[in-house]
């Protein structure tokens, strides 16, 4: 049953569609996709042309919007948005430790998975354009991984597209997850000295928490075991608009006295554990590095292997002199599926799909030279979670796309400049600026 509502200054309405689970055997078994419509109340009633929003993640839901907020009220001007919760996060048959055994064991699992890459997700879309727009082609709006899925879309269907929009999501090409990692870790360990260097009494603090974890065995109260390498994943938030901040907080209140002696105190341990865990979104954590799978290549824990080709990360080295600890970011290891109670359940499907070598190429790239669809993008100066030489590289590569090479935002760019960021990259799909 559709249901409509409203919140202020909008018109919400609930669609749900059915697609096969593998659009190649269409016949076969399906999925139900979840998205949410949404016009503003002074337009409810107009004939609108659409914007399709592809959430950053992978495995995160759209966003939770309340009335106009952030880059809504900008697209909200001359478009109903469609808010989709792409397969598998959501309510679209959401993936889960929960769920997953429906599929059988953990091969079984491994399997369902590989239908949760950009490729399914465009061919959702495709699938159910027609019923939304009674087959008119559509803008999309595709955010960190949502602007590798546009990528893709423009790759296998621009027949779809009116324009792209890109916030902070112009994937390379033909990098091999190697190659991302390699990018990363450089990039992760100025993001950790600029939070060092704005906030210098941290660098004492996160030695002294990182200390603490190496010689305590910590489990916080959700079960999830606590290490100095889980302290260091805290990292991700530093790419961020606020993120440097958040930590900041994070930090200064570590520690509490009690009669058996110094404790990390349990305001920080209730802070951490909702941080650390992938309880609301264990797709980003399985399938995060098969998103830059496109050959015979196995991701096989990219990102913990190159790790080790970055000595200063290890947390025992620095304390063990007096370096700063570094913090990590937007990286996956498999300790995190022993640590976390919500991922432990799967940690063989997750060795199964790092060691997969049948990954399909996602992008073509004759046919993204041969572009004719207006696109734009952001591209945020040394973004901590996409690699900006990548990208520039990919942009160069695609026929007439237009970038915004800015250091005015981080890589929430679109969150957190709302209005004026998704203004300028309409803007400059339209040779208006």
């Amino acid at each position: 049953m559709t249901a409509t509502y409203r919140q202020p200054g909008v018109v919400l309405t609930d669609r749900r569609f059915t697609v096969p689970l593998d659009h190649d055997d269409p016949a076969g078994e399906t999925i139900e996709l979840y998205a949410r419509e949404v016009v503003g109340s002074d337009k409810a009633h107009q004939n609108l042309p659409w914007l399709v929003y592809l959430q950053g993640g992978p495995g995160f839901g759209a966003n939770r919007f309340v009335g106009r907020q952030a880059w809504l009220d900008r697209a909200l001007t001359e478009f109903r948005v469609l808010l989709l919760d792409q397969r598998g996060t959501g309510h679209s048959t959401p993936a889960t430790r929960q769920t997953l055994p429906l599929r059988g064991g953990p091969a079984e699992q491994a399997d369902y998975l590989t239908h949760f890459r950009a490729d399914s997700i465009v061919r959702d879309c495709e699938a159910i354009r027609g019923e939304v727009t009674g087959g008119a082609p559509w803008t999309v709006l595709g955010q960190s991984f949502g602007g590798f899925c546009a990528v893709h879309y423009l790759s296998s269907a621009p027949e779809g597209l009116t324009a792209v929009v890109i916030a902070g999501g112009l994937p390379s090409l033909d990098a091999h997850a190697d190659d991302v990692y390699r990018a990363a870790y450089p990039r992760i360990e100025r993001k950790v000295a600029a939070h060092y260097a704005r906030y210098p009494q941290d660098v004492d603090r996160a030695r002294r928490i990182a200390d603490h974890l190496l010689a305590h065995d910590v489990t916080l109260p959700n079960g999830y075991r606590f290490t100095a390498e889980a302290f260091q994943s805290l990292g991700i938030v530093l790419g961020g608009s606020e993120g440097s901040h958040r930590l900041h907080y994070l930090l200064e209140n570590a520690f509490v006295r009690t009669p058996q002696g110094t404790a990390l105190s349990d305001a920080f341990q209730d802070e951490v554990q909702g941080q650390l865990s992938y309880a609301g979104h264990p797709l980003y954590a399985l399938v995060h590095e098969s998103v830059y799978g496109q050959d015979e290549r196995p991701t096989a824990w990219s990102a913990e292997r190159v790790r080790g080709e970055y000595p200063q990360f290890d947390a025992a080295k620095a304390l063990a002199g007096d370096g700063p600890l570094l913090f990590t970011g937007e990286t996956i290891h498999p300790w995190m599926f022993d640590s976390d109670p919500a991922l432990r359940p799967l940690r063989e499907t997750a060795e199964l799909l790092a060691a997969r070598t049948d990954w399909k190429p996602l992008y073509d790239p004759a046919r993204l030279a041969a572009n004719e669809v207006p696109v734009a993008a952001a591209v945020y100066h040394d973004d901590m979670y996409v690699d900006a030489t990548h990208s520039l590289e990919t942009a160069r590569s695609i026929r007439g796309l237009r970038t915004w090479v800015t250091d005015e935002f981080e890589h929430d760019g679109v969150r957190a400049g709302g209005t004026r960021v998704l203004d300028r990259l309409l803007a400059l799909t339209r040779d208006e600026v």
